[in-house]
């Protein structure tokens, strides 16, 4: 994390009120617009790609979590940032659509706080086989939807705070 990534300032309707230091955001505990991106795929059934986050990360070093999150940049559209994000990432070049958001709050022992508004996008990828960036993630894998959540219930220390209530929305959009 760069000392100088700005990320958008949000209210509790997520309308832009203004930007702040990514750390201080975290520090501060204020509310600011992030998103989580699900890689999916359909085999016999649909699975989605999951990534484990870097030992060195700032907050949820070696958790599970979604295929990708992080925060649009001031003046960034949601879905690029995604966009770009994932090509960062996990080198994954893919269409992307927003399904939803919600709030959620999380404190961390380090006494950072992720206090978003968290844009959930999806996209597609049949692939086996990635590259990603070894700053941000060290190891990827495919779970079907059944599995993961039988380890969130099982092991929910394992994954980032944020999966759960997007995984929730990920799995209300394709009930549909």
């Amino acid at each position: 994390m760069t000392a100088t990534e700005q990320v958008i300032l949000v209210d509790k309707n997520d309308n832009p009120i203004g930007t702040a230091e990514k750390l201080a955001a975290h520090r501060d505990n204020l509310c600011h617009r992030a998103f989580s991106v699900f890689i999916m795929r359909k085999k016999k059934e649909i699975e989605v790609l999951l990534q484990q986050r870097a030992a060195h990360k700032y907050h949820s070093a070696n958790l599970w979590t979604n295929t990708c999150c992080s925060h649009p940049r001031p003046g960034e559209d949601i879905i690029a940032a995604g966009k770009r994000r994932l090509k960062e990432e996990m080198g994954i070049e893919t269409s992307l659509k927003s399904i939803g958001s919600f709030h959620y709050i999380a404190h961390f022992e380090n006494g950072l706080t992720e206090n978003e508004i968290d844009h959930v996008l999806i996209g597609n990828d049949h692939r086996d086989t990635f590259h990603p960036n070894q700053e941000e993630v060290q190891a990827y894998r495919w779970i079907n939807l059944s599995d993961l959540q039988n380890e969130l219930m099982h092991h929910p220390q394992q994954f980032t705070p944020w999966l759960k209530k997007a995984l929730a929305l990920f799995l209300n959009h394709i009930a549909l």
